[in-house]
């Protein structure tokens, strides 16, 4: 039986946060991954308020969760197998998060095109008709993400785990 991309978006779920340690210490959650989609969590914490007087999130948590999750999507929109940079990411907030509540983000793969991405994304705090943020980003294919990702699967088919395999693993400020 041959795999389905969703199948194979699956198995890679553990590494689409785990992977990027600036993700991980913001503490994202992966709540789904489809085919050029991606719905991230940004767990309301104290340490990442902007300003302590009202409790409201730092805008840079949401803009980090937005690219984030738009970037994602667009490796699920590449079906799964290409590692890309963003080349473009353009936010606009709409209102401040409200103060204890998690931020949600949302991204859709608009289309694929040779070696570019074209996402759009909404950040909320419980209502998605109600948005903090919207983004929309380019994302593309480079020689250095390209070889990055192939020094990657090389690891794994040594027998490496998909964590450890990751460029910079085990080093300070690698992947964890």
């Amino acid at each position: 039986m041959s795999k389905t991309l969703q199948d194979h978006l699956d198995e890679l779920a553990g590494l689409l946060v785990a992977g990027s340690p600036h993700a991980v210490d913001l503490g994202f959650e992966l709540v789904t991954v489809k085919p050029g989609e991606a719905v991230i969590r940004a767990p309301y914490r104290d340490d990442l308020v902007g300003d302590p007087e009202t409790g409201v999130m730092h805008g840079g948590v949401v803009t980090a969760l937005l690219d984030h999750t738009a970037g994602i999507a667009a490796f699920a929109g590449f079906g799964g197998d290409k590692a890309m940079a963003t080349l473009d990411l353009r936010l606009d907030y709409m209102r401040p998060a409200e103060p204890g509540r998690d931020v949600i983000a949302a991204a859709q793969t608009i289309k694929v095109s040779g070696l570019f991405a074209f996402v759009s994304a909404k950040a909320h705090d419980g209502d998605p008709d109600d948005p903090v943020a919207t983004a929309h980003a380019a994302f593309m294919v480079n020689k250095v993400s390209e070889a990055a990702a192939e020094q990657a699967k090389a690891e794994i088919a040594k027998g490496a785990t998909p964590i450890s395999a990751l460029p910079g693993a085990g080093e300070k400020g690698g992947a964890r």
